[in-house]
């Protein structure tokens, strides 16, 4: 499927029709999670702010894996010299900034309420923002070097370097002290979620992902006409 995919007219062929449907699926799960999640009852510790998890943890998980398919495509860059690679990094970048900055401000305000604080330099916390930085400087990166091929070599291996933070973030509760919770839905012996908050949380968590996907393509694909349209420009110059 992924070499199907990277060869640049069967990607456009593929997302033309793919992006949409993604983007309904995640308008239609998105939709029901929040809606089940307002209408659950108010968690005995945390009362109502308990509803913010329905944003705060789908942003967290799409925060991840928007940098692990940032650095899969950077890989493929700089080994393989694929272009439609280089563009799907470059177009992956700017949602992970976006779905990490929604993680980083819905915990803020999550903590206030249950910590007495907006924020606190604790592993978990602190790992996020450094994903936050990650994406910055890769975007930043870029836009610093006027040579395409040579922007798209730096930042890659950037991004590849990055890819160290991501199981600090996943495993940073367990290793280190902090006042973020544990694991409470892929562990062992099964989620501590009641249902009532398990479902809405998992349809707003796969809602996110369907989102990511949708709006990857249509970036990617935007990318994709961009240096298409480059090309024609500098033929059209000679």
């Amino acid at each position: 499927m992924i070499a199907a995919l990277a060869n640049p007219h069967r990607f456009m062929a593929f997302s033309r029709w793919a992006a949409p449907v993604l983007a309904g699926l995640a308008v239609a799960l998105i939709g029901a999670g929040l809606t089940l999640g307002l209408r659950a009852p108010p968690d005995y510790q945390q009362g109502e702010s308990v509803r913010i998890m329905f944003v705060h943890v789908p942003a967290a998980w799409v925060a991840m894996l928007s940098y692990g398919c940032l650095g899969a495509a950077s890989f493929f860059f700089l080994v393989f010299r694929h272009g439609l690679a280089d563009a799907a990094a470059r177009a992956a970048a700017p949602l992970g900034a976006t779905f990490t900055l929604l993680a980083l401000v819905t915990g803020s305000l999550w903590g206030r309420p249950m910590w007495g604080t907006w924020w606190v330099w604790d592993a978990r916390l602190t790992s996020v923002l450094v994903l936050f930085l990650l994406f910055v400087g890769y975007m930043g990166l870029r836009a610093s070097i006027d040579d395409e091929a040579k922007a798209g070599r730096a930042a890659a291996i950037l991004a590849l370097i990055g890819l160290i933070n991501l199981p600090i973030v996943k495993y940073s509760v367990d290793w280190w002290n902090t006042l973020h919770q544990g694991e409470s839905i892929f562990r062992p012996g099964g989620p501590t979620l009641a249902p009532v908050y398990l479902l809405p949380l998992a349809l707003t968590g796969i809602g996110y992902t369907a989102a990511f996907g949708a709006l990857w393509m249509v970036r990617t694909r935007g990318e994709v006409w961009r240096r298409r349209a480059g090309a024609l420009a500098v033929q059209a110059a000679r």
